[in-house]
């Protein structure tokens, strides 16, 4: 027997939907992805299966909600820190991946499982969901395609976009996450 609910619509029939929803659904996600990663229990939360139809919508509040939550993989981070494995506190940063393929991630759980300071599900959110690089059902240009003209001409967007799924910089992943969250709520007007 399955029992399933109903939250809310799939976040791919957003895929179209209004600029100003499609950036606070954007900022939704990357806060989703910060809280996984960081937060007080000193569990991270890794994402390992990420595409448009492993996320709701919430019909009456627009709240994003994990909806196939099948692959997460759990690190107890006082745990790595207690048995300091090797390269523990060294920060790991994902590695892209330019497949020709919906949903690619490439991951290491061993590492994953090893490391304190982990970037994977910024990577994952933006590889395979905000930026340029996502692809779903015959599209491309993820959740945050065809940005009003005045945002386009800036740039900035386009750049932390870039920078958060395919880093240049050493550590850039790390840092492109948190100003795309920042600028996605000034955006948004979802400073909270």
């Amino acid at each position: 027997m399955v029992a399933v609910n109903y939250v809310g619509e799939e976040l791919w029939s957003y895929f179209n939907a209004p600029w100003e929803k499609r950036v606070d659904l954007a900022w939704q996600l990357m806060e989703i992805a910060e809280q996984l990663t960081n937060n007080d229990f000193e569990f991270a939360l890794y994402l390992l299966d990420v595409s448009f139809d492993n996320f709701a919508v919430g019909p009456r509040d627009g709240k994003v909600i994990i909806v196939d939550a099948e692959n997460v993989l759990v690190a107890d981070k006082r745990l790595i820190r207690q048995n300091k494995p090797e390269n523990w506190d060294v920060w790991y940063e994902s590695k892209f991946d330019d497949c020709d393929k919906e949903a690619c991630l490439s991951f290491s759980k061993e590492i994953l499982c090893a490391r304190v300071t982990v970037d994977h599900n910024y990577y994952a959110i933006c590889q395979n969901l905000l930026s340029r690089h996502a692809t779903w059902r015959g599209t491309s240009g993820g959740l945050l395609h065809d940005p009003p003209a005045e945002i386009a001409k800036d740039g900035r967007l386009e750049a932390l976009l870039d920078e958060c799924a395919n880093p240049k910089k050493r550590y850039g992943r790390f840092q492109a996450a948190k100003e795309l969250r920042e600028y996605l709520a000034q955006l948004s007007n979802n400073v909270r």
